[in-house]
């Protein structure tokens, strides 16, 4: 049986701010995903891994335009990724339409962090790479 936990989450600006930093990488590096693979499909080559995907991301965070990806835990992404290639999996298999790309505008803000990388107190979340802090007990979302 699968359990969930939904937390409703009371969080001030900077928190804010940094919840839709990771919505935003989230979503840059679905689109980003998604064009590589039409991209590839336009050209005649085959499906490309999402471990391929991942690589070539890494080096792209290292250039001097996505510094900014940086910021954002490294789960973030590399989840968008695996979220885009199986889209584009489940459109050739006939399961589903073809994959579309998010939207700044009308997509729901939203992103994935791996429940390891959350912690849960009775009075807080502690979410990795919040704080500016590297100390475990300062990375606090109430």
């Amino acid at each position: 049986m699968i359990k969930t936990i939904r937390v409703m989450l009371i969080s001030d600006n900077k928190q804010k701010t940094k919840l839709f930093q990771y919505a935003n990488a989230a979503r840059f590096a679905y689109n980003w995903a998604l064009g590589r693979e039409k991209e590839n499909y336009v050209k005649g080559g085959k499906f490309i891994s999402d471990a391929n995907l991942r690589k070539k991301f890494t080096k792209l965070k290292k250039t001097d335009g996505y510094l900014w990806l940086n910021d954002v835990s490294n789960n973030v992404p590399k989840q968008a990724i695996k979220d885009a290639c199986d889209s584009y999996k489940r459109f050739f298999k006939g399961i589903a339409g073809y994959p579309k790309f998010k939207s700044r505008k009308y997509a729901v803000p939203s992103f994935y962090q791996d429940n390891i990388k959350i912690q849960f107190t009775d009075t807080h979340i502690k979410v990795e790479g919040f704080a500016a802090s590297k100390k475990k007990n300062k990375q606090k979302l109430n």
